[in-house]
C-alpha cells in the first residue's frame, strides 16, 4: 500500500473475486515503473496499491468469459481505450476517457488482481511458453515505447539522442537499435546508466552537465539529431532537446516535468527550422500486441535490464532503487515468493 515513496507498508485485503466477464490473475512478475515514484503524481492519490506492468497467471474466471481458462499465462494492461469514441478512430486512443478511467484492481504490487470486463476483451494478452513472466512484464513499458517511436516516424539510418538513460531511455534506445537508427547518444548524470546505454545501443554516451547540444553537432555532423527523445523529467534536458535537434527533425517528449515547470521555447528558431515538438502518452493494445511481438521474437531483448528481483515485503527497498536510480535499472518485484 502507498502512502508515499518513503512509506509503503505490506497490508493484507480480502482476494478480490471476479464478477461476470471478469478474471482474477495470480501475479507472478510486476515491474517498478518510473512513474511510480514520481511521488508528484501519485501521492494526490493515496493510499493505494500502485503496480501496472504484470505478467502472470489465471486463477479464476467469471461468468462469460471466453477464450480464457484457469492456468493460462497472460499480460493483462491496466489502461484500455473504448475503440469507438472520436479520439480511438483518429489514432488518439492514448487520450480516450476510457483510458484513462480504466484500471485492474487493487494494483499489480499484490499476490492477486481483479481484471474488469473492458479489460479481459481488449487488454489481456496470452504469454507465449518462451517468454518469461519477467519478459511479459516489460509489455507495457515497451508498448509506450513502441506508441513513441511510431509517433515519432523514426526512419532506418537517422540519428537518435535519448536524454535520461534509466528504464526508459534504455527501452528507447534498443527500440530505435532494433528498427534501424544508424547513430543513437545517450546522456545522464550517472556514469553506471551511461555504461548500462553503451552496453545496450548506445553508439556514444556523455553525461548530461556537458555541453549536449554541441556534442552532438560534433557526432552528427549536422545541427543536431534527427530525433530527440527525452527520457527524464530533469528540467535542463527538455532545453537540451530544443538545442539538439536538426532542421527539420523532430523532439519527442517521452516523459514530462514536474506540472508547475514551464519550458521556454525558442519559437522562431522552431519555426525556421521546420522542427517537430510531440508528446507520447501510454500505449494502445496494438502498441502492445507489437511490443509482445517483439519481445517473443527477440528483436527488443528486455531480461538483460533487470538488476533486482524482491519480494512483496521488499516493495519499499525497491522503490528506494528505483528513486535513487544510481544501483539499479529495473526492479521487478516478485509477489509469489
Amino acid at each position: 500500500m502507498y502512502y508515499r515513496n518513503s512509506d509503503i507498508r505490506l497490508e493484507e485485503m480480502a482476494k478480490p473475486e471476479p464478477g461476470p466477464g471478469e478474471m482474477l490473475v495470480k501475479v507472478v512478475a510486476s515491474g517498478i515503473c518510473g512513474s511510480d515514484v514520481m511521488e508528484w503524481y501519485r501521492i494526490k492519490r493515496a493510499p493505494l496499491v500502485l503496480g501496472h506492468e504484470i505478467a502472470g497467471d489465471i486463477e479464476e474466471v467469471g461468468e462469460g468469459v471466453k477464450p480464457w481458462r484457469r492456468g493460462d499465462r497472460v499480460v493483462v494492461t491496466h489502461h484500455v481505450p473504448c475503440g469507438s469514441c472520436s479520439y480511438c478512430s483518429s489514432g488518439h486512443g492514448a487520450v480516450c476517457d476510457t483510458l484513462r478511467s480504466t484500471n485492474f484492481a487493487p494494483g499489480g504490487f499484490s499476490e492477486f488482481v481483479r481484471v474488469p470486463e473492458i479489460n479481459v476483451q481488449h487488454g489481456a494478452f496470452a504469454l507465449p511458453d518462451d517468454v518469461s513472466y519477467e519478459k511479459g512484464s516489460f509489455v507495457e513499458p515497451l508498448g509506450c515505447v513502441v506508441r513513441s517511436m511510431r509517433l515519432a516516424e523514426l526512419k532506418r539510418g537517422q540519428s537518435v539522442l535519448v536524454l535520461g538513460s534509466g528504464i526508459a531511455g534504455i527501452l528507447n534506445i534498443k527500440l530505435a537499435r532494433a528498427l534501424g537508427a544508424d547513430e543513437i547518444i545517450a546522456t545522464d548524470l550517472s556514469d553506471r546508466r551511461l555504461r548500462a546505454a553503451e552496453r545496450f545501443g548506445a553508439d556514444h554516451t556523455m553525461k548530461a552537465e556537458e555541453n549536449v547540444p554541441s556534442a552532438v553537432r560534433e557526432i552528427t555532423g549536422s545541427e543536431g539529431a534527427d530525433l530527440v527523445i527525452v527520457a527524464t523529467g530533469a528540467f535542463p534536458a527538455f532545453q537540451q532537446a530544443v538545442d539538439s535537434v536538426d532542421r527539420g527533425g523532430t523532439v519527442m517528449f517521452f516523459a514530462p516535468p514536474k506540472p508547475d515547470e514551464l519550458v521556454p521555447l525558442p519559437v522562431n528558431r522552431l519555426w525556421r527550422n521546420e522542427v517537430r515538438l510531440m508528446t507520447s502518452y501510454a500505449a494502445t493494445p496494438s502498441d502492445l500486441k507489437e511490443a509482445l511481438e517483439r519481445i517473443s521474437s527477440g528483436e527488443v531483448e528486455v531480461e538483460d535490464m533487470i538488476t533486482h528481483r524482491l519480494p512483496l515485503s521488499d516493495t519499499q527497498k525497491g522503490f528506494q532503487l528505483v528513486e535513487k536510480g544510481d544501483e539499479s535499472l529495473k526492479v521487478i518485484i516478485e509477489p509469489q515468493r
